[in-house]
């Protein structure tokens, strides 16, 4: 018990600290390149806690009602929307955000991205901290594994958190063009996580037709593995994923390569960064 606490908070942990790490670097990145236009710099982030925490306690406690919506498949609905807005919004990030339209409204281009990360950021920690809620209620239920399970949650959250906060210095001691490149980079396979795991919910609830699997990957890494567990959480990892589940990984990555965003990491010229961001 105390094992599988451990993997499972840090699993969840590891998904959100990513992700947040990910979105700070790029909030500084944008704060360098538009100068004082980005006026909420990382105070965002407090709404996004604040907001996502207290969604996510609200949303372990409806689970039991959402469940039942849709013909008792509304916890997968609902969980898939959750996916889907957040790639949206990962969308507007990566496309419409650093698009030639806004470069001379700056006032618009902040307001977007900060309630585009505020959004995003919100939803995860719905989306993992409900998880987390769910699983702890569920589990310390029985008395002899609240220690367990307590003492797990302290330990994987802690290495969770320490990942991300490991990975934010890491990016942003790069030059500016590295660290752009790397964040959009992590926020390509975050995409094409997402787009695949709205595939397996919808799928799940019968909302998708079942594809042929497209590769099995278990001898080499399996999924129930603590590296499976970690690859999960940074890339999506599936050992067995479906033809759709991969090809809609795929375009979720294209979606945020594809932007203008990424084709300015890699400028044809040799200007900085500072420079073809802004």
């Amino acid at each position: 018990m105390f094992l599988s606490a451990v993997i499972l908070i840090l699993q969840e942990i590891l998904e959100a600290a990513l992700l947040i790490s990910v979105l700070l670097v790029l909030t500084s990145l944008f704060h360098e390149a538009w100068n004082r236009t980005f006026t909420l710099r990382r105070r965002w982030i407090s709404y996004a806690l604040l907001l996502g925490c207290a969604g996510a306690w609200i949303y372990a406690q409806l689970t039991p009602q959402i469940s039942e919506w849709f013909d008792y498949v509304g916890q997968e609905v609902v969980n898939a929307s959750i996916h889907l807005v957040s790639l949206l919004f990962l969308m507007l990030l990566a496309n419409i955000v650093p698009s030639r339209y806004l470069a001379n409204n700056a006032s618009t281009r902040s307001r977007l991205t900060v309630v585009s990360m505020v959004i995003i950021v919100l939803l995860a920690l719905v989306r993992e901290g409900s998880e987390i809620i769910m699983y702890v209620a569920g589990v310390t239920s029985q008395s002899e594994n609240v220690t367990a399970v307590l003492l797990g949650g302290v330990i994987g959250g802690g290495i969770g958190i320490s990942c991300g906060i490991f990975l934010y210095y890491s990016l942003i001691s790069l030059s500016q063009r590295w660290a752009l490149r790397a964040c959009l980079l992590l926020l390509a396979f975050i995409s094409g996580n997402m787009a695949s795991q709205t595939v397996l919910l919808l799928t799940q609830a019968d909302w998708l037709p079942y594809t042929p699997i497209a590769w099995n990957t278990s001898a080499i890494l399996a999924e129930n593995s603590i590296p499976g567990h970690l690859f999960y959480a940074l890339v999506g990892y599936e050992a067995t994923p479906s033809i759709l589940r991969v090809i809609c990984y795929s375009l979720g990555m294209l979606m945020v390569i594809a932007g203008p965003l990424f084709r300015l990491a890699w400028p044809k010229s040799e200007s900085t960064n500072k420079s073809a961001v802004a």
